[in-house]
């Protein structure tokens, strides 16, 4: 025998099942295409160096990517880092990239080829200078490394921009002063170990999983990158604007730092794309970065630093149409 529900209890059955149902509604608005009818096609996403957080993080958003939008190719092209990024994405090399705000206030300020096409799709996580030496390195500060064989990054690579920069701020000529090698995280850890360099630049976010490897095979340290030197560097022009002083947790590599901060700086990474990039795929692709970002996170930890609050402002780049459709229809 079926029990009756009291008249009170009826009503807020019924009450609580539609809360339930508003519930459900939201959540599938929230997660569900934007539409009946995904994009299709082909895009290129330009990444960065293997073993960088750049290439880790195209190759998690592609999977992604293929989830809400089954019928769109991604092809991932590797590159040096965050100029040659901007450079591809600005001339149509590819449709799609990250980069770092100075560099890509670099690109515009020198009003490079399609520089005043280039929009912001979102603002992703920081990325962090750190600047390593074998622990037993008398190297305690950058000024240093005067005289020392020191990675820089590659040529057209965003460290390269900043490592020279943060160098120049220390009192040494790139040029001059340091023997200056053109490895980035891909090959400057190993030849750390060998011995082949004393010091290099790496800049990405925090943990890079090709640092963490090492760390925890071969004893190295961290340089600190202080306020002083900070206020020195943003001497330099308006660029380095981009630049915050900042502390690297100390679980960021915990067998390196031994419980210990390190000051350095830090600069936003920016998605980015171009003016004329269809804004319906733009939309779709912005909803995707946003919704995703746990689940990417749960592999590259900067990423879980990807927020919707923070997301919009993508200076120096204006927002494209589609990004600014997204934002739109989920403020509150």
């Amino acid at each position: 025998m079926s029990k009756v529900i009291p008249r009170i209890g009826r009503r807020r059955a019924v009450q609580g099942a539609a809360v339930g149902v508003v519930a459900l509604a939201l959540l599938a608005w929230w997660l569900l295409p934007l539409g009946e009818d995904p994009p299709t096609g082909t895009i290129v996403f330009s990444t960065g160096t293997q073993r960088g957080v750049y290439q880790e993080y195209g190759e998690r958003l592609r999977t992604e990517l293929d989830k809400d939008m089954p019928g769109l190719k991604v092809k991932l092209l590797n590159s040096a880092g965050s100029q040659e990024n901007v450079q591809r994405v600005a001339t149509g090399e590819a449709d799609f990239t990250i980069a770092a705000a100075d560099a890509v206030e670099t690109y515009v300020l020198d009003d490079r080829p399609g520089a005043r096409d280039l929009r912001g799709v979102a603002r992703l996580y920081d990325d962090y200078v750190q600047l390593i030496v074998p622990r037993n390195s008398d190297v305690r500060t950058v000024a240093d490394l005067k005289h020392k064989r020191v990675a820089i990054g590659p040529f057209d690579s965003g460290v390269r921009l900043i490592a020279n920069r943060v160098l120049r701020a220390a009192g040494i000529d790139p040029g001059k002063d340091i023997t200056p090698l053109a490895d980035g995280i891909d090959t400057g850890p190993d030849r750390l170990k060998r011995g082949d360099i004393d010091a290099f630049f790496w800049s990405g976010g925090l943990p890079t999983k090709g640092l963490s490897e090492v760390a925890r095979t071969f004893a190295l340290r961290f340089v600190p990158i202080g306020a002083d030197l900070v206020a020195r560097l943003h001497g330099q022009g308006d660029v380095t604007r981009y630049y915050r002083t900042t502390n690297m947790p100390e679980s960021a590599y915990p067998s390196a730092q031994q419980g210990m901060t390190v000051a350095t700086i830090a600069v936003s990474n920016l998605l980015m794309t171009r003016k004329d990039a269809d804004p319906r795929l733009t939309e779709w692709l912005t909803r995707t970065v946003i919704k995703s970002r746990d689940d990417i996170g749960s592999h590259v930890h900067s990423a879980q630093l990807v927020d919707l609050r923070t997301a919009i402002y993508t200076d120096p780049l204006t927002l494209h149409e589609g990004a600014r459709r997204y934002y739109r229809s989920v403020k509150p």
